[in-house]
């Protein structure tokens, strides 16, 4: 049993194949949600694998806990399995860049999420990755237009968790982080506040300079370009003399941090500076050097003497880019050192950032070195951030301080710094000539002398000194020192210290130690408590060379500098200085706990001294502000001491202390301090204790509102205005002190001064504002909201609430935008502060924000601050009935209510009004809009629905209810276009909402605007529409989405459609007799809804239908209008990719069922009705799937047709019967189908009346005309589409209909000629120009895989211009890409039917005409008309197939060979509306052997007769098509057809049997055709005779002797005997008896005139020469000839002479009976043979109709072979020679590709194609090759030689076939032999001594390859290269013969037709010895079929 599982997911760890019923195949790695389990198996689906659900077992699945997968992720494995879909889809669209980018971040993805699962990071660590993978997730999601996915941090939120409007802020925060984010994982968020403080991470990575072998020392500092000075003290790092990878003195050494870096110093010209000291002796001797490198090192003293000075630009990492949440990276950079003089060291650092390039010089680095190289990382934030979140670089690295205060002073920093720079001195040079070599000393002590240790720092990265040594400049008695030094002096002997700095001279001789001579010094804090004030100090010089006398008591009571107020006395005791002696020094403070400011400290100490007070406050204001916040608490303690006195009265420095007061306050604001504010809280809730300040601070304010107007200066007014806050911070907290002390006295008079204080605040406001005025004013309303938070202890929330609102009303209405801004940003305080969080004024301060809102909102102005107030009242009311989910109270509802009543309406028209428009904050309101729906419940709307209809008056409500369905729908139709398209998680959110809302909307609709006597229709139809509207939005439509993400919404969310479908239900059947309204109105709505592929949603809508069928015929006694709507709508839905085959079979099935089951009495109708549509739906869809793409035009054509014809014979709809007229006409110009075009307008055409005047308008044409006026438009664009098409025929009659309008109607003789003019011309071109005609193909589709408007269906095409079946199977290949084509025409069977695939069967067929019009002809008509009508206008073909009844006789098969003929019949003629039409009809029909010969031979006479009237007609016309037919059919080599005719049907025995039963008739038909083709024949010759230039009688000479034989053999029907005989060409022909003529022609009854006499039947008496002389025959020379008087008709009397001997070529062979010929030996061809290939004349006009020579009425055989050209056996391309014949054809022995359909019989038999001998190469006619003529201009074509003779056309069509390769023709290359007349005893070989004969000119014995041996006999022509060209063409016929009889042994039942029609056609063919001849020779013995088929395919391609 199956049990639902909750959601289990789980993956794969084996491959399992899914070979079980129902199973689901799976492969290591795939995830699968599992929906339901039983004891072995899962059930379930795999993301992989769309849609498919199975079973699969559970010991294949891991199950893994959801809830323990991180998030992020889960995320990752979503996004990677999305992805790689696209990034596949990627490399198929060749969109290389973004496959490569989208790889890269793929990987990179793959790679954190490895990271995160191994868990091996700290959280800050996790939490920093996450942030990563989830920025180059949004960013992939944004390039690749995927949704956007709202987060909070790494992590995406839950809709269902967090209100609307929340979520749209998060979308909007997340949108922004998406487009700021990159591939790299860097995000640009918007941080809430800029940061301010900053530090530079350094570490030094190598130092590229040897420095003489002495230590080094360097010294790296930050300095500022700008003010050329340092701002950070130095950073020591030292290099021993070893290099500076040895030294490794201590670990970190090398690095430090610069700290507190502001947004100020990161400017441009912020630089590192590198100062480097050589370590060693003053001057370094070559003699100290040598024992330097020999590693004996002096002792003596060191000193640090000047190397050189780098500059680093740190403009880079300066401009860094505040956004970005991550650090920076660490880089790394490379710089070298300059040095320059000595004296000029000091200035270098300024030199080489001013590039004074003359001043200095660089200092090469050691090979292989850059110099020096370091790496920077900016880090950002407060130094505890930085140390939280880069706890590695803070390890053991030193802190390197920023000379002065960071921007931000933290609230726990301690500092007490001073910084002191060595500048300079000046000194005497005291009479020596050389300057001194000058030592600085500085050491720190106290008053008694003490050395303070510990406390001076001459750089960070070294330990505190006790002395700091300063360098040595060599020989400068004025040296520039200029190096910083940090004293960190104890607070506590601050006072008392003092620092002294001691000159010295260091001589360059070794161990001599440096010798003191002067020191100055200087007091670090003056009596007052000031310290040493910042700045230069110019410090004297005094005079000691004796270090003894260095004590403080002897010094300190001297001046250390001009001035000095400690000093008591100028000079004296044992120091003295010398006036021009001085040493300069700079100090900066960098204290918290000192100052330097006397003011402060007087201030401090008011009481001491308290008449200074005055002047110290005055100073106070002029402090620095951060003095002031260094002594914060201190001050406000004297501050508030001195503001009142005990009593709490004023003082006289009341006022002043307030101004203090204020602008402390105000410096608090800053963001500076900013974090000082929770040090102020801390100081006025624990430390401040002043209780009787309140009443004068209530006084101050209320003093400085009431004088603003009158102030001069507005800066102490805003400040204080703007300090509002601690200000009544420090005002309640004195009353709450004063009245814990009191008990609680004066509260009703403290009330009473709070009234009178906002009194005059409000007075403040009231005033007309100005632009002085208004920052005033604007800071008293900022400070509003924080200023009522305040007193929410002290008084009662309605008090607050009259206060709040009695100050913002106090604003005039016309008052600034800046003051209407601020008052905003004052009611967005409150609503965001902790007033709302309580029930009591929270219910006040919503009234004074709606109130406020309302009148915003209805006036349109400063729209986006009232949507973040509403914003922020939606999002706390969220939570707060999310916190009190269970138990809402009664307030929280009041003020739902409340908000409900006064902002939905004016919200909801609000929004109406600007969606009109482009605002940018209508998604803001739209959010808000939805925010407040998602509040409301049901009690909500019904008190609000009772709110807007009072007294029962619905019009408030209506109008309500219009406005606000009119707003949902116009976001709905737009697909909530206020929303980014990639927001697919908030519209989903919002439709949610707007259904739940939906719902309760419906309620009012249902109980308030039913009733009959209110009933709404109008309401109503709002509402359906927006119902449908929800339905049908795009975002809703869960088919269109990959399958995870379908899962994952209906998971979240449900299927929306279906519940809002189930709703639209209810809402109609809530109608009842109202449903009548919405007929036929609601039908395209509805039928929107039922479209919705949802089967659930289909299956519950459809049924509206029936019921609005049931109302209308209940109304109005039909369904007429539900039909006409449903149709309309239906045409224009399905159009718009609506609806699907699963939508036609639910509409037809449910409907249908709905109708039996209810059975009203329209059922009937109902049915039609419903099968109507079905069927249109089944067009309809048909249509749609062929709209796109240039391969399905064809199936646009056929859909467009079906569909024309259902609109106007099933359901008459004029106006979408026109629509696809057109379109079908645009379809067809598009294909240059302009014949059909024409067709296509001509049915429009036909609706129209000459007669009527009335405004007619087509389709896509809005400009109305006459009727009549259109009609004749109509009637030219289809004259023109005709004379494109060249189907003229077709445009004469609409020429003529015209021009009687022109002339009987219109009078309009100029339209009048102009139409003649056209009909003449149409004329003209019938009879000139030149037409192909067309190929007809029958075309079945079989198989379910095909569409239904083809599937299982035959169809009639009409072919392109010059298209053959190879190009047409080529082109609807194309079309149906996934078919297969059937090899063989057999009607298909069940299997193929039913079968799943798509099979297409494609062959030929003949049209037949039937032409009216020419049936009246009294006279021949012209071959020109009446071609036309052979190939157009027909409806009916045919196509034979070859079938054998009772016996086959091997050596005659016409006896038994039945043809079964197909008569197709289609639904309309071709040329039509398409050009191809459905099979309608089909019919079979049997020809017996009798009527099929009768056929061949007929067809073949009406040929011959017409070449004879065009010929008669036009004599001039070119010659060659007359005397090839001719020849074709008079001279051919063999002469078996009408034999076997004679001996198949002319017996006795034939009449006699079975199969002659009936056939007299036929036979003595048959008999006929053939006498009356040899009079045809006769009239042929003597017109050839005539017309025959001189180069052709040749030819015709021959062509008479070739006649003169065929009569004689044809004398005689009976049987024929064997005689002896000799060559005719060697034997004078007897005189022709002229009596015998007549008897002659009655008698010859099986004549064929396509062969000559080159065998004898037994006992049929044909003349022979006189004598009987027997003799050896010449084999080289000897052929037969036929005397006049052999057609004499025979006595019966006569007996038949005996059968002479045949005489035996050399090298016969005897074998048995039979004779063999064989070939003789080959012999070389000269250089340059002459013999080239036969060509077939010039002239020659492709003839499409080969496969039909019929005349238009009659059904004979269009394959009627003989209509070959000689020039056959160019088909393989071969060489020709004369003896040198090649018999191994590559191509004769390969097996068949695919035979064209027009090459084939009917059943799939092979084609019979026929070859003449081209033996008139001498004789005039042209002998042009095949290639020559395919590019021949056609041009040189006579105007009749469309009439030439089939065989030529076909000829070429064989050599197109064939030369490309591409398709092997089965036929049998009739092979021109000449089987000699043989005798049984004739002589043999050996009894004449006959040597081998040379090359036979006429006669060959032809051993194939295989061992049948052919006889090949050809008569003497008159030039030895036509005989030798004959010779080449038989012997290649030959090798076509030999491959056909292999294919032939292949082909069934087909296998004897090919030859049999050959034979049919009057091929000359062996009779049964001759064929057992050929075959004797086989070693297998052969099929008598096959035998009889490679043995009698003789023929020279001519027919009758």
């Amino acid at each position: 049993m199956w049990i639902p599982s909750n959601n289990k997911y789980g993956v794969a760890i084996h491959n399992w194949h899914g070979d079980v019923r129902f199973g689901l195949a799976l492969d290591v790695g795939d995830s699968v949600d599992i929906v339901e389990e039983c004891t072995y198996w899962y059930r379930g689906s795999c993301p992989r694998k769309s849609r498919a659900v199975g079973i699969f077992p559970k010991t294949y699945v891991h199950i893994k806990d959801l809830s323990k997968i991180d998030p992020v992720v889960a995320e990752c494995t979503q996004v990677l399995r999305e992805w790689s879909e696209i990034w596949k889809r990627l490399y198929v669209d060749r969109e290389a860049y973004k496959f490569q980018t989208l790889r890269k971040v793929m990987f990179s993805i793959l790679e954190s999420r490895r990271e995160l699962l191994s868990a091996t990071m700290t959280q800050d660590q996790t939490l920093e990755l996450q942030m990563v993978v989830v920025s180059k997730i949004d960013w992939g999601n944004r390039k690749l237009g995927l949704d956007l996915v709202p987060r909070e941090g790494p992590l995406a939120v839950d809709p269902h968790s967090i209100g609307i409007v929340k979520l749209y802020n998060v979308h909007v925060s997340s949108a922004d982080n998406a487009k700021a984010s990159s591939s790299r994982g860097t995000l640009r968020r918007k941080t809430q506040r800029k940061i301010l403080t900053h530090h530079l991470y350094f570490c030094m990575r190598g130092f590229g300079y040897r420095i003489g072998g002495d230590d080094a020392e360097v010294y790296f500092f930050l300095y500022d370009g700008t003010h050329m000075r340092p701002l950070s003290e130095r950073f020591l790092f030292k290099i021993s003399k070893d290099g500076f990878t040895n030294y490794t003195e201590k670990l970190h050494s090398n690095c430090t941090v610069f700290t507190d870096l502001g947004a100020a110093d990161l400017n441009e010209d912020l630089h590192l500076v590198a100062v480097v000291m050589r370590v060693g002796k003053i001057i370094q001797s070559d003699s100290i050097k040598k024992i330097e490198k020999s590693g004996a090192y002096g002792h003596g003293p060191t000193f640090r003497r000047p190397f050189g000075v780098g500059i680093l630009s740190l403009s880079d990492i300066a401009h860094f880019d505040s956004s970005l949440e991550q650090s920076s990276d660490e880089r790394e950079y490379n710089f070298k050192l300059f040095q320059c003089e000595e004296k000029d060291f000091h200035l270098l650092p300024e030199l080489i950032i001013k590039k004074s390039n003359g001043k200095y010089s660089p200092i090469q680095p050691s090979q292989g070195t850059q110099g020096i190289d370091v790496s920077l990382k900016l880090l950002h934030g407060g130094l505890g951030q930085a140390r939280q979140e880069q706890p590695l670089l803070f390890q053991g690295t030193t802190i390197t301080r920023k000379m002065g205060f960071p921007d931000v002073i933290m609230p726990g920093d301690v500092r007490n710094d001073l910084f002191l720079t060595l500048e300079r001195g000046e000194f005497e040079r005291g009479g020596k000539n050389t300057g001194k070599n000058i030592l600085v000393t500085v050491v720190v002590l106290d008053e008694t002398g003490t050395v303070l240790t510990d406390c001076l720092w001459g750089a960070s990265g070294m330990d505190a000194q006790a002395q700091y040594r300063s360098m040595i400049l060599y020989h400068q008695n004025t040296p520039n020192w200029n190096e910083m030094l940090r004293l960190c002096v104890p607070i506590d002997k601050f006072a008392t210290a003092h620092v002294r700095f001691e000159f010295r001279h260091c001589s360059t001789r070794e161990k001599t130690e440096p010798k003191l001579f002067a020191f100055s010094f200087a007091r670090l804090m003056d009596t007052g408590g000031a310290t040493l004030r910042d700045g230069q100090h110019d410090l004297f010089v005094y005079k000691c060379e004796d270090p003894a006398k260095l004590q403080p008591a002897n010094y300190l009571r001297l001046q250390c500098r001009q001035g000095d107020p400690q000093a008591k006395m100028d000079c004296g005791g044992c120091f003295s200085r010398h006036s021009r002696e001085t040493f300069y020094l700079r100090s900066l403070l960098c204290s918290t706990k000192l100052t330097q400011n006397a003011d402060l400290l007087s201030l401090l100490q008011w009481r001491t001294n308290p008449e200074t007070i005055q002047d110290s406050l005055t100073g106070v204001l002029r402090l620095n502000d951060e003095e002031l916040v260094k002594f914060l608490q201190d001050v406000l303690d004297a501050l508030f001491a001195m503001f009142s006195n005990e009593e709490g009265n004023s003082t006289q420095h009341s006022g002043l202390v307030f101004h203090v007061l204020v602008s402390i306050f105000s410096l608090l604001q800053s963001n500076k301090f900013q974090h000082f504010r929770p040090v102020m809280n801390e100081y006025i809730e624990n430390h401040f204790a002043a209780a009787l300040v309140y009443k004068g601070l209530i006084t101050s304010v209320e003093h400085m509102a009431v004088f603003m107007t009158k102030a001069e200066h507005p800066d102490p007014f805003q400040k204080c205005f703007g300090s509002l806050e601690y200000i009544f911070k420090l005002l309640i907290q004195s009353r709450r002190l004063f009245a814990r002390a009191t008990g609680g006295q004066y509260e009703d008079s403290f009330r009473r001064d709070l009234h009178s204080l906002f009194t005059a605040l409000n007075g403040m406001l009231a005033v007309p504002s100005y632009d002085v005025i208004i920052p005033t004013q604007e800071a008293l309303l900022n400070s509003t909201g924080v200023v009522l938070e305040q007193l929410k202890d002290t008084l009662p929330a309605p008090e607050l609430g009259m206060l709040a609102r009695n100050m913002l009303d106090a604003i005039p209405r016309g008052a600034p935008i800046r003051l209407i801004q601020a008052k905003l940003h004052a009611v967005k305080d409150l609503v965001s502060g902790e007033l709302f969080h309580e029930d009591d004024s929270r219910t006040v301060v919503l009234s004074v924000a709606c109130k406020h809102l309302r009148m915003h909102l209805s006036r349109r102005d400063e729209l986006r601050l009232c949507a973040e107030i509403l914003s922020e009242i939606l999002s706390q009311l969220y939570d707060l009935q999310k916190e009190q989910r269970d138990k809402v109270t009664n307030t929280l509802q009041h003020d739902l209510d409340s908000l409900c009543k006064n902002i939905l309406g004016i919200l909801i028209r609000t929004i109406s009004i600007i969606m009109e428009g482009s605002n940018a904050v209508l998604p803001q309101l739209v959010s808000c809009l939805l925010g407040l729906l998602q509040l409301l419940d049901e009690t909500h709307y019904k008190r609000y629905w009772d709110e807007l209809s009072p007294n029962k008056d619905p019009r408030d409500l209506k109008e309500f209810l219009s406005k606000s369905l009119m707003v949902y729908e116009e976001l709905l139709t737009q697909d909530w276009h206020v929303f980014p398209n990639d927001w697919l998680v908030m519209k989903l959110a919002a439709n949610d909402v707007l259904r739940m809302s939906l719902e309760e909307f419906a309620k009012p609709l249902v109980y308030r605007f039913l009733a009959p006597n209110g009933f709404d229709s109008q309401l109503w139809w709002s509402y359906f529409s927006l119902a449908v509207a929800f339905l049908t939005q795009p975002s809703l439509q869960l088919e269109q989405y990959r399958e995870p993400k379908r899962l994952k919404i209906l998971h979240s969310h449900g299927d929306m459609r279906v519940l809002m479908g189930f709703q639209i239900l209810s809402m109609w059947s809530q109608l009842g007799e109202q449903k009548l309204h919405f007929i036929p109105s609601m039908v395209g709505p509805f039928l929107e809804v039922t479209l919705v592929p949802e089967p659930a949603l289909r299956k519950a809508t459809l049924s509206v239908f029936y019921d609005m069928m049931q109302c209308e015929q209940a109304a109005r006694g039909s369904f007429r209008l539900v039909e006409s709507e449903l149709i309309d709508k239906l045409d224009l839905l399905i159009s718009v990719n609506k609806g699907d085959d699963e939508y036609r079979e639910l509409f037809s099935t449910i409907l249908l069922e709905k109708v039996q089951m209810e059975n009203p009495n329209w059922k009937d109708a109902g049915i039609a009705f419903i099968g109507s549509v079905t069927r249109l739906l089944e067009r309809l869809l048909d249509y749609r799937s062929v709209m796109q793409g240039e391969e399905n035009r064809d199936k646009r054509m056929t859909c467009t047709v079906n569909l024309l014809n259902f609109y106007k014979n099933e359901i008459n709809r004029k106006e979408m019967y026109l629509r696809y007229i057109y379109k079908l006409h645009n379809l067809h110009l598009q294909a240059e189908n302009y014949t059909e075009a024409g067709f296509t307008l001509k049915l429009y055409a036909s609706m129209l009346s000459w007669d009527r005047e009335t405004q007619s308008f087509a389709p896509f044409d809005n400009s109305g005309q006459p009727e009549w006026q259109r009609k004749e438009r109509l009637y030219h664009e289809i004259l023109k589409y005709f004379d494109k098409g060249k189907c003229w025929e077709k445009g004469i009659p609409l020429c003529k209909e015209l021009a009687q309008l022109y002339e009987t109607r219109r009078f309009d003789y100029n339209k009048l000629s102009d139409i003649l003019i056209q009909e003449a011309k149409f004329f003209q071109n019938i009879l000139t120009q030149l037409r192909p005609e067309p190929e007809y193909f029958r075309v079945g589709f079989y198989g379910m895989g095909l569409p239904l408007f083809v599937r299982n269906k035959q169809f009639v095409y009409r072919g392109l211009e010059y298209e053959r079946i190879g190009a047409f199977t080529q082109r609807l290949q194309t079309e149906f890409p996934s078919a297969q084509i059937l090899g063989n025409n057999s009607p298909p069977d069940n299997a193929i039917l039913n079968a799943p695939e798509q099979y297409i069967q494609i062959s030929n067929v003949r049209p037949v005409g039937d032409a009216q019009s020419l049936k009246t002809a009294m006279v021949p008509v012209p071959e020109k008309i009446a071609r036309f009508y052979e190939v157009n206008d027909v409806t009916r073909f045919i196509y034979d197939r070859p079938m054998y009844k009772g016996p086959v006789d091997k050596d005659n098969e016409f006896k038994s060979l039945w043809i079964e003929r197909t008569i197709l019949e289609i639904s309309s003629p071709l040329p039509g509306i398409l050009r191809w039409f459905e099979v309608k009809q089909k019919s079979m029909q049997e020809l017996t052997p009798v009527e099929y010969a009768c056929e061949i031979i007929s067809n073949a006479g009406k040929e011959l007769s017409d070449l004879i009237v065009q010929y008669k007609r036009d004599p001039k016309r070119n010659i060659n098509p007359f005397s090839m037919r001719l020849q074709g059919t008079i001279d051919a080599n063999v002469m078996g057809g009408i034999s076997k005719y004679q001996e198949a049907f002319f017996s006795e025995q034939f009449l006699k049997s079975p199969q002659g039963a009936g056939q007299q008739a036929n036979v003595q038909r048959l008999k006929a055709l053939i006498l009356e083709q040899i009079q045809i024949l006769e009239q042929a010759l003597e017109l050839h005779g005539q017309l025959a230039p001189s180069g052709v009688q040749p030819l015709h000479n021959r062509l008479l002797e070739r006649f003169s034989q065929l009569k004689q053999s044809l004398s005689g029907m009976g049987r024929l005997k064997r005689q002896h005989s000799e060559s005719i060409v060697n034997t004078p022909l007897p005189p022709l008896p002229t009596e015998q003529r007549v008897a002659q022609a009655t008698a010859s009854t099986s004549v064929n005139a396509n062969s000559h006499a080159n065998y004898v039947y037994d006992l049929d008496e044909i003349y022979t020469r006189p004598g009987d002389t027997l003799r050896p025959v010449d084999p080289l020379s000897s052929y037969q000839t036929l005397s006049k008087e052999s057609l004499s008709i025979p006595l019966e009397d006569g007996s038949a002479p005996p059968v002479p001997n045949r005489p035996r070529s050399q090298n016969f062979i005897t074998n048995g009976a039979m004779d063999s010929p064989e070939v003789p030996p080959k012999r070389q061809p000269a250089g340059n043979s002459p013999g080239a290939p036969p060509l077939p004349p010039r002239g020659i006009t492709p003839d499409k109709r080969a496969s039909n020579p019929l005349i238009f009425n009659d059904f004979g055989n269009s394959d009627a072979v003989g209509r070959r050209h000689s020039s056959q056996q160019q088909q393989h391309g071969q060489k020709y020679s004369v003896v040198d014949i090649s018999y191994d054809d590559p191509e004769a022995d390969q097996q068949p590709h695919s035979l064209p359909p027009n090459f084939q019989d009917g059943s799939g038999g092979h084609l019979s194609v026929c070859f003449a001998p081209n033996d008139f190469r001498d004789s005039g006619i042209s002998t042009t090759s095949s290639r020559e003529l395919n590019h021949m201009n056609l041009n040189n074509l006579s105007e009749d030689s469309s009439s030439i003779s089939a065989s030529t056309v076909h000829h070429r069509e064989h050599c197109r076939v064939s030369s490309n390769g591409s398709l092997d023709i089965h036929a049998s290359a009739s092979m021109n032999i000449t089987q000699r007349e043989s005798s049984a005893s004739s002589f043999d070989v050996e009894d004449l001594p006959v040597p081998p004969p040379p090359i036979p000119p006429k006669s060959l014995a032809v051993s194939t390859s295989n061992g049948v041996s052919i006889g090949i006999d050809e008569a003497h022509s008159p030039n030895p290269s036509t005989q030798l060209n004959h010779i080449q063409n038989q012997n290649h016929s030959t090798n076509s013969h030999h491959h056909l009889g292999h294919q032939q042994q292949q082909n069934g039942d087909s296998d004897g037709y090919t030859m049999l029609q050959h034979q049919a056609n009057g091929l000359a063919t062996l009779p049964p010895p001759a064929a057992a001849a050929a075959a004797v020779e086989v070693p297998p013995p052969l099929p008598a079929s096959a035998i009889a088929s490679s043995s009698s395919h003789q023929h020279d391609g001519g027919t009758f």
